[in-house]
């Protein structure tokens, strides 16, 4: 996947609701280098004048707990599904994304800690929408964050209304500029945007969703399941 810059700032932007304005965030990474998850973790430490820790993922499993301060950290509800509620600190805010977040697990960790729910492709610069998760409300993956457009269509790419399950597509200078050395790919996912300026295009995530009457993305299933 064939990315720019441009796409990063965002990220920074979005992060800045998360944490501290004096610095004092440790924040934990746990994705491999190899993942696009790892920059999300590293630019919400490093760019924001926190502390970046890293952490080992095996070593939470076998009871090893985390390292000594962590404020935030990014975790798949697979991992947080196999821990305990104080393998981290009350208080720090943990993220979900990678892979669907249950109720239970919302009802589990929510208690102690703030919980965030993050959704986006690697096509989209790591991330398209987030928003807070609460007990006993639908979980979903929020809005989309800062210079991010994300439409609900159908299958003539008509915007749907609340509660219409559709195809979630996503717009914005967040976009990747196509797969790399593979044309017919990048034009099978990559389509001009009917709903933005001239030139513009919108990625096709597969995914679909709805809008909720709060106006917040829940997330369905695939369009191939």
């Amino acid at each position: 996947v064939g990315l720019a810059h441009t796409g990063l700032a965002r990220l920074v932007h979005r992060h800045r609701r998360y944490v501290s304005s004096d610095g004092s965030h440790r924040v934990l990474q746990l994705a491999s280098i190899a993942f696009d998850g790892s920059v999300w973790e590293i630019m919400m430490a490093l760019l924001s004048g926190g502390t970046l820790v890293v952490g080992d993922p095996e070593a939470l499993l076998t009871g090893g707990g985390v390292p000594a301060g962590i404020t935030h950290a990014t975790v798949t509800p697979s991992l947080l599904s196999a821990l305990p509620t104080s393998a981290f600190p009350p208080g720090a805010t943990l993220i979900t994304a990678s892979e669907a977040c249950t109720p239970a697990l919302v009802e589990r960790w929510s208690a102690r800690h703030r919980l965030i729910n993050s959704y986006g492709p690697t096509e989209t610069t790591v991330s398209a929408a987030s928003g807070s998760l609460t007990a006993g409300e639908p979980v979903t993956v929020g809005g989309p964050i800062e210079a991010t457009r994300v439409y609900v269509l159908d299958e003539a790419l008509r915007p749907l209304p609340p509660g219409a399950a559709g195809e979630l597509y996503a717009a914005g200078p967040g976009l990747a500029r196509g797969y790399l050395h593979r044309a017919a790919l990048t034009a099978g996912r990559f389509t001009a945007d009917p709903f933005g300026g001239p030139g513009e295009r919108m990625y096709r995530t597969g995914d679909v969703v709805r809008w909720t009457p709060a106006g917040r993305l829940e997330y369905l299933g695939r369009t191939d399941d």
